[in-house]
């Protein structure tokens, strides 16, 4: 309906519309026009004779569209284009380095070899269907400017590359098909030539100039006998078009046309012409929803979880090369990377890396054996190929010097088809490149597990690898549940579109450290090639599923990669089923992997392939294996899962505060405002968690058992301390855990602060948080909240003393206790000066150690502020730490004899940027304490005045603890140790420096 209603509306204002029409396949496609109105009755009557009717395609001028941000890391977009007087897309200075472009190739094996004069036929009707295969790029994608000091944040994109399909056919046959003939008439000849072949055009992408187009070539190997004799068409694709599933559309589609061109002379069953396809990231998105469209908008809290779910991989360390080939660089390969520079140097022989390839069979009889095994352990075929591999690169990690004991982690690159996922607007009709993927994390893993596998399948190791596999299924549902597609696109599309990725790609082939190594492995199963869809054929309501036979011609075989030489994984698998058979191409990076590991990897690994379904067998030994030695990391790896866990399940929490932060950003002019605020939030958001383990460690101090040193420390704490110590200076594995433990502990509290779990009263950290399911958005006016009793109010009976009975702020501590509030104004009345006393912590707070404090009987802070005479009565001026926000008197309560004020409700709070930073609120009494109906009155004023959705309801809000009124000072050896070294009086001066600082 979509379709129908935008290709009237161009009817309309055009009047002339171009269709496709009867295509002799000798003289190519022909063209005719038609009046709108004619073609209109057209449909018309086509509608009502029942049967669909298709426009192939609306002619104008050309298809065009710029390329997403996966196709430009695939093309792909170069860096430093000279720009010349004419703004000559992709020349480049001199001294800059031309990216490589990334390679897609395909090969099928078939029975019997096609005339060249049918094929040709097929491929140029193929190509007038397919609007990338007839496609080249305009604009070099070069921004206005780098804004960085590394040159690699790019600001604004003038010229950016745009596929451009022109629907007057622009190539043919003659552009892209090769011949090459093969001396033999046998198999292995054949093979000879289509696998030297296949090897080249991973790694060589010189024949494609995307400028120029078009932007894939087809080989046509043939042996010099007879038709009845095999042959290879081996296809070769700038990655940017095309991925396996497109690849297998278009080996489909020409082989449909050669079988009916042979048998009829002519191509019966036209297909439709496509439009331009999407790109993924419209696909996955949704159309006007990349960064450039909405910009951080389009961020949500899950892509902030997607995002430090990927940092806290690192944690895990990951083995990306043998040992003896490098240490892969880490975070600090990384920070040098985003410099410019690659980690550990320039490795001056990474432009000679090469991939090297081997092919393999899985027979029918294992492949069906193997699915039965999955369905009976409920994981898919992927979950068990990702499984063997990971095994497999167990057994070759150690690059032949066996350690013992010796475990590992692995990252496993598992590609995804991104069609499947979010919007989905690519319906897979013609060829596009919509290849995703994720990480899966294995481990840890003890070397040559795979090894020990083969030779000795006990239940105990098969069950492992089945646990292997459940793992990955787990991952990649939990991946997909979360929306972790959208999350991953969302991100790369942002950091593609902000910085010179593929220059970054450039940086980590380079590096000595990584040598282009990112992931232990990788697997791309593109799934079983009959289940495919075909291309939609004129007519057709429902499309066909792709076949192995079309009429003499049979797919004996079809091997496929992607070229990981500059990047990419340790090993690599490309799998696919056709036939009932598993097809496997193996291809690693040489020489990192050298053609013989890469042989007896590929060997191994469908040894495993044949074990686990059963079709091998293999003679086990009762014997118990040996048990494992923990290996290195482990602790710090445990322990920093765990953390990541608790860290990870306030990511809601940390997702909306970036945003607010942002919100605020974008809406605060200056940028001083900007920081000192954020900073205020940061200062006490900071000092709760530094608190906690200070009191857990004083009352651990004082609970200890045993004799105390002068009447102070008991003896077991000063040697449990020095055992601790001693441990933690010697012991590397325990001093980063403890690290990794503090460091998950202070953001996992900070995480509670901000999704309300460490306290709704004092540690609510959230800026704009919600009350009752609702988000409340800035700060009220003072007349919003004002209540009627502050009609005439005298800030003169305002001063005295106040005893704080509850509050909502956290930039106070419940752990202190007896807090009261002196107010004094200044002589002139301009001015008031809040003297804050506190005692703490508390006894419910620290119960073994409260009485040791050296604040135990009390410290004075001072807040102070302005009266401004424009603001109405009941605003002060508050300021401290940077800031100053309104401190609202809300609402008062008055002696009926006196006029006393003898009740008051204070409430701050600090607006920047519409979000609310902070709020504060004070329930205040001129009496130490307060009957519980007294309470419940204050309570029921503040609910009134509004101020339930800022804090003032029951549970947001604290009760300060208090002694008796007449309970003496506190005094034993701990206090009579502060006094001798001079507490007391450091923190009465700090008080009067601070005083008459204000005054």
């Amino acid at each position: 309906t979509m379709r129908s209603s935008i290709l009237l509306s161009q009817l309309s204002l055009a009047g002339l519309v171009t269709i496709g029409c009867a295509f002799s396949p000798l003289a190519g496609s022909r063209l005719r026009t038609m009046p709108a109105t004619t073609l209109m009755q057209s449909m018309k009557t086509q509608e009502n004779a029942g049967k669909p009717f298709y426009i192939d395609t609306i002619q104008t001028e050309g298809d065009r569209r710029v390329l997403g941000s996966q196709e430009l890391l695939m093309l792909p977009r170069q860096y430093q284009p000279k720009k010349t007087s004419e703004d000559t897309s992709f020349m480049m200075n001199d001294d800059a380095v031309i990216f490589p472009q990334m390679n897609h190739v395909s090969c099928t094996l078939l029975s019997k070899t096609p005339s060249e004069t049918s094929l040709r036929q097929a491929i140029d009707e193929t190509i007038r269907c397919h609007p990338l295969l007839r496609s080249y790029v305009e604009g070099d994608g070069e921004p206005d400017e780098r804004i960085d000091a590394f040159q690699m944040v790019r600001k604004g994109d003038p010229n950016p590359c745009t596929f451009v399909a022109p629907y007057k056919n622009r190539f043919s046959s003659e552009d892209v098909l090769s011949i090459h003939s093969v001396t033999g008439n046998d198999r292995s000849a054949l093979d000879k030539s289509w696998q030297k072949a296949f090897q080249r055009s991973l790694d060589d992408g010189s024949w494609c100039a995307p400028e120029k187009g078009p932007l894939w070539k087809m080989e046509f190997h043939r042996l010099n006998s007879d038709a009845n004799s095999p042959c290879a068409l081996l296809f070769a694709f700038n990655h940017a078009i095309s991925d396996q599933t497109s690849a297998n559309k278009i080996t489909d589609q020409i082989l449909t046309y050669v079988a009916e061109i042979e048998e009829t002379g002519s191509i019966k069953m036209q297909a439709v012409t496509q439009e331009m396809p999407v790109a993924l990231e419209d696909s996955v998105l949704g159309k006007k929803n990349r960064f450039s469209d909405v910009q951080i908008m389009g961020f949500r809290p899950g892509t902030i979880s997607y995002v430090a779910g990927k940092a806290a991989e690192g944690f895990k360390s990951p083995v990306i090369l043998p040992d003896g080939s490098g240490d892969g660089g880490g975070l600090l390969g990384a920070a040098a990377t985003i410099t410019g520079k690659s980690a550990g140097g320039k490795d001056q022989s990474s432009a000679n890396r090469k991939s090297t390839v081997q092919f393999r069979t899985l027979s029918s009889k294992t492949v069906s054996a193997l699915l039965n095994k999955c369905r009976e352990q409920k994981v898919s075929i992927s979950n068990a190929l990702t499984a063997a591999m990971t095994l497999v690169a167990s057994d070759f990690i150690d690059n032949g010097k066996e350690r013992k004991g010796q475990k590992r982690n692995y990252k496993v690159l598992q590609s995804l088809d991104m069609r499947r996922f979010g919007e989905q607007l690519d319906k897979g009709e013609t060829s596009a490149c919509m290849a995703g993927s994720m990480d899966l994390i294995h481990g840890p893993i003890l070397d040559r597990s795979g090894e020990k596998l083969r030779k000795n399948p006990t239940l105990e190791r098969v069950d492992r690898f089945w646990k292997l596999a459940s793992e990955g299924k787990n991952q990649t549902a939990a991946f997909i549940e979360s929306k972790g597609p959208r999350d991953a696109v969302r991100v790369f599309d942002f950091a593609m579109t902000i910085s010179d990725m593929n220059n970054l790609v450039y940086l980590t082939s380079e590096s000595k450290s990584s040598q282009g190594r990112a992931y232990s492995a990788g697997v791309s199963n593109v799934g079983v090639y009959e289940r495919q869809k075909s291309v939609r054929q004129i007519g057709q309501i429902a499309r066909d599923t792709l076949k192995n036979t079309h009429g003499d011609y049979r797919i004996e075989d079809v091997f496929f990669a992607t070229s990981h030489a500059r990047t990419g994984c340790l090993y690599q698998l490309s799998a696919m089923t056709i036939g009932g058979e598993l097809k496997c191409t193996f291809h690693p990076a040489s020489p990192i992997v050298s053609e013989e590991t890469n042989e007896k990897f590929a060997n191994a690994f469908m040894e495993t392939l044949e074990i686990i379904s059963g079709t091998k067998e293999v003679t086990t030994s009762a014997l118990a294996e040996m048990p494992d030695l923990l290996p290195p990391n482990l602790l710090p790896t445990i322990t920093a899962a765990l953390g990541a866990v608790a860290v990870l399940s306030h990511s809601d929490g940390f997702g909306t505060f970036f945003n607010s932060i942002m919100e605020m950003k974008a809406n605060v002019d200056s940028p001083e405002d900007f920081w000192a605020a954020l900073n205020f939030w940061i200062f006490f958001a900071v000092g709760h968690p530094i608190l906690q383990p200070i009191l857990w460690i004083s009352d651990v101090l004082h609970g200890s058992p045993g004799p105390l040193i002068a009447d102070l420390v008991p003896a077991t704490f000063i040697a449990g301390n020095v055992i601790a110590i001693a441990t933690i200076a010697l012991s590397k594995e325990i001093r980063n855990s403890v690290n990794v433990a503090a460091l998950c502990a202070f953001f996992a509290y900070v995480g509670a602060g901000l999704d309300g779990q460490a306290g709704l009263a004092d540690f609510n950290l959230a800026l704009d948080d919600p009350y009752a399911g609702k988000v409340v958005n800035g700060c009220p006016a003072y007349e919003k909240v004002r209540q009627p009793s502050m009609e005439n109010f005298d800030l003169q009976k305002y001063q005295g003393l106040w005893y704080e009975q509850k509050f909502h702020d956290w930039t106070q501590f419940k752990e202190v206790y007896d807090t009261t509030l002196d107010i004094k104004l200044t002589a002139d009345g301009e001015g008031w000066i809040d003297d804050f006393a506190v005692k703490g912590p508390s006894e419910k707070s620290a119960p073994l150690s409260w009485d040791k404090s050296p604040v135990a009987n009390g410290a004075h802070y001072f807040l102070f502020g302005k009266v401004d005479k424009n603001d109405p009565k009941g605003v002060l001026r508050e300021s401290g730490f940077g800031v100053t926000f309104p401190n609202y008197i809300v609402d008062v309560k008055k002696d009926p004899e006196s006029g006393e004020y003898t009740e008051a409700i204070q409430f701050q709070c600090l607006e920047r940027g519409g979000v609310r930073v902070f709020e504060g609120i004070n329930f205040l009494n001129r009496k130490p304490e307060m009957t519980d109906a007294e309470m419940t009155a204050m309570h029921a004023r503040a609910k009134k005045a509004g101020m339930y959705p800022y804090g003032a309801s029951p549970e947001q809000m604290h009760t300060v603890a208090r002694r008796p009124i007449d309970a003496p000072e506190i005094d034993n050896s701990w206090q009579a140790m502060w006094r001798a070294i001079g507490v007391d009086k450091l923190l009465e001066l700090v008080t009067e420096s601070i005083e008459d600082g204000g005054r």
